[in-house]
């Protein structure tokens, strides 16, 4: 896999769990408040991955898992290998994901190799190839299913803006998840950023994230607010 950063430590990115990072290189969407935006394009990583087997190693009885995000993992070519590995050290895996490829997850879920899933949901399906300049919109309806059905703890999560979304927006993104588990809106963070312009434009405030969260309490179980991303 590229690789091209390391969390060593985390408490809030694994619920329950304490965690390492992993970072990959590349994704296949180019969503304007992505906050990771140098790992967008596809180039080799910065990290070989004998350096986090080494590191993981010292670690065993000491993290209870490994969060494989990006970036998009689904896209790295070593990724089945690669927690194959980290399993065998006796870590539980949560992968952060855009969706984007449901048959590799698929496989990675038949192979009982995920413990834990985020999707990222980017906003109403029809907005997606206006959000990530991604146009396939089933792919992303067979993952949503997919992750529903697989038996697993998951997440749908979504990054939330003024500049991208409407509250009448979050009626569309709970129909398209209705029934899940768990749901967390994350409050944009304008630090950094794909789209520089997104630094100066408003954020939702408090009492806007907390209407979102009304609207989602009608589709979804538990409902999360992540304000300080």
């Amino acid at each position: 896999m590229e690789i091209s950063g390391l969390v060593k430590t985390s408490l809030i990115d694994y619920p329950g769990k304490i965690a390492a990072v992993i970072f990959t290189q590349g994704c296949n969407f180019q969503c304007g408040f992505c906050h990771n935006p140098d790992l967008i394009e596809i180039k080799k990583g910065q990290i070989k991955e004998q350096t986090v087997y080494q590191y993981l190693s010292k670690r065993v009885g000491k993290l209870d898992g490994v969060v494989i995000t990006g970036g998009e993992p689904i896209i790295q070519d070593g990724l089945e290998l690669f927690i194959e590995k980290v399993k065998k050290m006796g870590f539980k895996v949560k992968l952060d994901t855009n969706g984007s490829n449901p048959v590799r997850l698929q496989l990675l879920l038949d192979k009982k190799m995920i413990d834990y899933i985020a999707m990222d949901i980017k906003g109403p399906l029809e907005e997606y190839p206006a959000i990530s300049k991604y146009l396939n919109k089933k792919v992303i309806q067979e993952s949503v299913r997919i992750i529903k059905s697989s038996g697993l703890d998951y997440e749908f999560r979504t990054t939330v803006l003024p500049s991208y979304h409407e509250l009448s927006d979050f009626d569309e993104i709970g129909k398209m998840i209705a029934g899940s588990q768990r749901y967390a809106i994350q409050g944009f963070r304008p630090e950094i950023t794909l789209d520089k312009s997104l630094k100066t434009r408003p954020s939702f405030t408090k009492e806007e994230l907390s209407s979102i969260k009304e609207i989602m309490q009608k589709y979804v179980k538990e409902v999360i607010i992540r304000d300080n991303i």
